[in-house]
């Protein structure tokens, strides 16, 4: 047990990470109010981006762009792209995503008149 806490201490962005993921999913799952939800879904998008960029780090390592050279390509030189590239896909998607959720919102609070979950369900029954 104190090998994983020190492991965690020694790595505050992991735990930084899965403070805000869980602080998301919580606030996605305890709040009656829809654009509170959209800020929990944005807080689990902005955790898993900041876990992306967290493990795409390396120290000493380079973008791998190859010039002409005749010496063999040694990987451990280079810092891998799909990190970067899946973060970059991950903001379009969270920024798309988050529009049209506000979009809709927009919708349900002028046929219902309230973004409170609750009573649109009342208003529903």
């Amino acid at each position: 047990m104190v090998d994983l806490l020190l492991a965690l201490f020694q790595r505050p962005n992991f735990l930084t990470f899965v403070i805000i993921f869980l602080w998301g999913f919580y606030i996605m799952l305890t709040r009656y109010n829809l654009v509170k939800k959209l800020v929990g879904m944005y807080l689990v998008q902005t955790s898993v981006i900041f876990f992306l960029v967290s493990i795409s780090a390396k120290q000493g390592a380079t973008v791998p762009v190859l010039l002409t050279t005749t010496d063999p390509v040694q990987a451990v030189d280079y810092v891998n792209p799909l990190p970067h590239v899946l973060t970059l896909t991950a903001i379009v998607v969270g920024v798309a995503t988050l529009g049209v959720a506000l979009a809709l919102c927009a919708a349900i609070y002028r046929k219902y008149g309230t973004l409170d979950e609750e009573e649109i369900l009342k208003k529903l029954q």
